[in-house]
């Protein structure tokens, strides 16, 4: 098998694993977020999608950049068979992530009343219980972001798909269910934070076992990468920050510009966008260190095949979400209760730049793994200071609309530049034979199939399954057509021999790497 053939091979298992998480965690996700808004009020919804994304927010701070350089350096390593440091990478991105992981919950703790006061008017007090339960558990965040990492460094799926995608969105979803049943909103702070503390028990046990399965760790004091993970991670810190404030920060001001009413319009209306976000990086999480590898090797041709491919894929199970919320947004909306259905134009602005974004593939992703993550965080910036310029310009006078649009310049601009970036430097683009054909297959079953239909004496919930039942039909025809420039084979050739994969090659859907010195 070619270099980029395996490389498929091992993406495309990965995706799928991935892609099986995000479904359940976007379920689970829609669920509790349908379950917050029939069982609360507005202001009470407001309030928890405000608190969780300053939580969020505060969470990824507190990363320090690790997530990304523990998959680089660690992935790294596995390239140049060298994964006995594994466990000196991770001693040194783990007691900063932790300190900093202790003191911002102190100090989300000590100021959530000037924190209530500044982002929930008229609901201060009830936010700012909010902070203090959720404070407490930013450490259990960073633990479980540390493990996680690392274990997608070390080249498996597992634990990311089954702790991060599965399990802790399943447990969250079972506690608010029952804090809302059985106590109140009051208690949704606690049932939605304390899922993470097993969780990040069980990803730091994982870890650990898979590293000592890989290789014997060895400590070695002429072996000082410090200054070169510190060099890498710490622009991304930055950025890691700024991207999470570019989905999250909207909401928190949604909420202190327009009222927690909006807010919790808004929170709802962005939760389809997260149900894509979280089958792009499903997608992005399974390729990001087979890109650290071919990078490190040099090995452009293989880096080129992944990118496009994975663009593909990702175009067609995304393209179709954003198409079907553009046409029947309002009609989904009102899945959440009444009042809901204002942020219409919100969500058609938003989907429209995802459309974009999606067609770059996960580009971000690509600059950073090929080491510049310096320029990675410039447009980040550029990006985030166009969306926070747009939003406090915008949302006082526009509320919702104002922020999306925001957030979609941020979108459409957090894309165009690192494409341009790696298609100049690099000759990277994700624009192969398989991403025209997932457009055009998406457009047409999603696109002009309900406009057509729109012409009929068809309307409302009627209008909208028969739109989807064609759709369907049609998008499953296309899928068949066109398997091979989709390189659809390739996933399906996976769900085949599954079972029989070699043991050397099948890195990202086994449970650990097996045996020292194992490499793929």
């Amino acid at each position: 098998m070619t270099t980029s053939g395996d490389s498929l091979h091992r993406a495309a298992r990965g995706s799928l694993l991935n892609l099986l998480g995000s479904l359940v965690s976007g379920i689970t996700t829609f669920v509790l977020t349908i379950a917050v808004t029939r069982l609360s009020s507005q202001s009470e919804a407001g309030v928890f999608f405000s608190a969780t994304s300053l939580f969020l927010l505060a969470t990824s701070l507190g990363q320090l950049g690790t997530n990304t350089g523990l998959v680089y350096f660690i992935s790294g390593s596995r390239a140049r068979r060298e994964l006995r440091h594994a466990k000196t990478y991770m001693r040194i991105a783990a007691l900063p992530v932790l300190v900093a992981a202790v003191l911002i919950g102190l100090g989300v703790f000590a100021l959530a009343d000037p924190i209530g006061n500044l982002l929930s008017p008229g609901e201060e007090e009830q936010f700012a219980g909010y902070m203090r339960v959720m404070a407490m558990f930013v450490p259990c965040a960073a633990l479980l972001n540390l493990a996680l990492a690392a274990t997608r460094g070390l080249g498996t799926m597992q634990a990311t798909a089954i702790l991060d995608q599965m399990a802790k969105p399943l447990l969250q979803l079972l506690l608010v269910g029952v804090a809302l049943t059985a106590i109140g909103p009051g208690a949704v702070s606690w049932a939605w934070s304390a899922a993470y503390l097993p969780v990040a028990v069980v990803g730091w046990w994982w870890w650990t076992r898979l590293r000592d399965r890989a290789e014997t760790q060895v400590s070695d004091p002429t072996f000082r990468p410090q200054r070169a993970f510190w060099r890498f991670s710490g622009p991304r810190a930055l950025a890691g920050v700024t991207q999470v404030a570019m989905q999250r920060l909207d909401i928190i001001l949604v909420g202190a510009l327009a009222g927690l009413q909006a807010a919790a319009v808004y929170g709802a209306a962005t939760r389809f966008l997260a149900l894509g976000q979280m089958v792009a990086r499903a997608v992005s999480l399974s390729v990001q260190p087979l890109f650290g590898e071919s990078l490190a090797r040099r090995d452009f041709t293989d880096a080129q095949h992944l990118y496009q491919a994975a663009t593909a894929w990702l175009i067609l199970v995304t393209w179709p979400l954003y198409l079907v919320l553009i046409g029947f947004g309002e009609t989904v909306l009102g899945i959440f209760g009444d009042g809901y259905s204002v942020g219409l134009t919100a969500l058609i602005v938003l989907c429209s730049a995802m459309l974009l974004a999606t067609a770059c593939g996960m580009v971000n992703m690509v600059l950073v793994m090929a080491g510049k993550s310096f320029w990675n965080l410039t447009n980040i910036l550029v990006a985030f200071t166009v969306n926070l310029g747009l939003d406090l310009l915008l949302i006082p006078s526009h509320g919702v609309l104002g922020a999306a649009i925001g957030w979609a310049a941020a979108i459409v601009l957090g894309n165009i530049l690192p494409l341009s970036q790696v298609a100049h430097w690099f000759r990277l683009h994700p624009f192969g034979r398989g991403t025209t054909h997932a457009m055009g297959g998406c457009l047409l079953a999603f696109g002009v199939v309900p406009v057509g239909l729109r012409m009929t004496p068809l309307e409302g919930t009627t209008l909208f399954i028969v739109s989807m039942v064609v759709a369907g039909i049609l998008y499953a025809v296309f899928l068949g057509t066109f398997r091979r420039p989709l390189q659809l084979a390739v996933l399906i050739n996976v769900l085949r021999n599954r079972r029989r994969a070699r043991r050397g090659d099948d890195l990202l859907t086994s449970d650990a790497p097996r045996g020292r010195g194992y490499q793929s």
